[in-house]
């Protein structure tokens, strides 16, 4: 399916396009001005996109310390994470109305600006709740941030280059991971942690020039009504599910407040999946689920997230509590991973073309739960080139998963409910991330006796890397069904073949 041509089109300064009867060599003129702006959109989004994920991945590297300024237990700083993903969950489903209302640019640019008010607000805070309560100001920016940008990139992008668009949509997912851990390690070394918080300002003013400067104003067509009622219904659901799944194991809650949440949770899912069957525009449209390739994406790609999100947990407290590494010298192992996804990059997309989207994504899959799951053997006596090898291969695997997947996506999608399928795919894999954390943390604290008395060696590592790498491993049963030339039309296998 020709996805993208028909999403928006770019014209003048007010998203006018040229008719469709005009003549050939008007007719012409708006491709040409897609093909032109096809390197610099991308490239303008993930330049803004790059301070969201510099600011995750350094915090992560920051956990320890934090964890000593605050004088809490580690395991707790996963409130730190959790935080922002709730808030990115929550208030998610509501970027594809508000993008059609007002505009993608200008919802992203004030996006923006609110994560940057969340970062001098992390900086300002003196106890644990006060840096939950700033990473959930953060969380409301980047809610917008992430699906409004992968809009912006879906709607411009022409077909023949939408791969190569995602290549570099997804780029700060990789670039930002490679310079946090060592910035983030370099301040804590030479200055106060709220200095980790505080860098995302002129990278920030930075990326809001860019957009500004090069994405285009996209025409939308008319959102109608705000699902009010669905919204209520999903942040309701998802608040209580990922409450029990932070409260789990840690002696926080009692049992029936858990039980209470669980309940609430269930019933609000249940009656917002009632809700989104039956309503004619839900604020998460469920039926979009019905395309394979879509569904196989966002489930997929979720159960890896699942996987995956107990690592920025677990490394650090690994390197730094465990091994006892200062934080430069495990940020500087930690952007192997990174240096390992950035080279997969140039290699993604002729990978896809030539084997196609399914066997890329059982492949990759296999190999991300495999590198997941190899931290689970470091030790004092581990060298440190063999950890460097794992996290470069693990880095290498998830990014091609990733590409794989956020490409697929879109294939069968309708052109007119791409909003719609970015907003509750960004979702959905929040709360995996979320849960992702929340599962790390509670295997580690199962491991070192549920009290959290015991110190943490890097023996009570063993079984939470293993299982969190079998999770990953479980998406490999949503792409089995898919069929073999999935996603040929948006791969270009089948253009190669003909």
């Amino acid at each position: 399916m020709d996805v993208t041509p028909h999403i928006a089109s770019i014209g003048s300064e007010t998203g006018a396009v040229e008719p469709t009867s005009a003549p050939a060599q008007d007719s012409a003129r708006p491709r040409a001005a897609a093909a032109a702006w096809s390197n610099l959109v991308p490239i303008a989004v993930a330049s803004a996109l790059f301070m969201e994920f510099v600011d995750s991945t350094a915090l992560s590297t920051a956990l320890p310390t934090l964890a000593r300024a605050f004088n809490s237990d580690p395991i707790h700083l996963k409130l730190a994470l959790t935080s922002y993903l709730l808030a990115l969950a929550v208030f998610a489903p509501a970027s594809g109305w508000v993008a059609d209302r007002f505009g993608a640019r200008r919802v992203f640019i004030s996006a923006m600006t609110v994560f940057l008010a969340g970062s001098v607000l992390c900086a300002a805070s003196h106890s644990l709740v006060q840096l939950v309560g700033a990473r959930i100001v953060q969380g409301l920016g980047g809610a917008m941030m992430t699906p409004v940008g992968r809009l912006i990139v879906v709607g411009s992008a022409p077909r023949e280059r939408f791969v190569s668009a995602m290549s570099w949509f997804t780029m700060p997912a990789l670039v930002g991971p490679l310079v946090g851990p060592p910035i983030s390690g370099l301040v804590l070394t030479v200055a106060s942690w709220p200095w980790i918080f505080l860098i995302n300002l002129p990278v920030g003013l930075i990326g809001m020039g860019a957009v500004a400067r090069f994405v285009p104003r996209l025409r939308q067509p008319d959102p109608g009504c705000f699902d009010l009622k669905g919204f209520g219904l999903s942040a309701l659901a998802i608040t209580a599910i990922v409450f029990v799944a932070e409260t789990a194991g840690v002696g926080l809650i009692p049992v029936w407040g858990q039980l209470a949440a669980a309940v609430v949770g269930l019933v609000s899912a249940l009656a917002f999946v009632r809700h989104a069957l039956r309503a004619p525009r839900p604020v998460l449209d469920l039926r979009l689920l019905a395309a394979r390739t879509y569904r196989a994406s966002v489930i997929g790609g979720s159960l890896v997230r699942l996987g995956i999100g107990a690592t920025p947990l677990l490394m650090p407290l690994l390197l730094q509590v465990a091994l006892g590494w200062m934080p430069l010298q495990a940020g500087l192992v930690t952007i192997a991973q990174t240096v390992g996804a950035l080279v997969c990059k140039a290699a993604a997309p002729g990978l896809i073309r030539t084997w196609g989207f399914k066997r890329v994504m059982l492949s990759s899959v296999v190999m991300a739960a495999v590198l997941t799951a190899a931290p689970a053997t470091f030790r004092a006596s581990t060298p440190v080139w063999l950890m460097m090898a794992a996290l470069f291969l693990g880095g290498f695997a998830r990014s091609l998963q990733f590409t794989a997947t956020n490409a697929i996506a879109y294939a069968d999608v309708p052109p007119d409910r791409i909003s719609a399928a970015s907003t509750l795919s960004v979702v959905i894999q929040q709360v995996g991330m979320s849960l992702g954390v929340s599962f790390g943390a509670l295997m580690l604290q199962l491991t070192r006796g549920g009290g959290g008395a015991s110190v943490l060696t890097p023996e009570r590592f063993t079984w939470p890397f293993v299982i969190v790498g079998l999770s990953t491993l479980s998406a490999a049963l949503a792409y089995v069904r898919l069929a073999p030339n999935a996603g040929a039309a948006i791969s270009g296998r089948r253009s190669a073949a003909g």
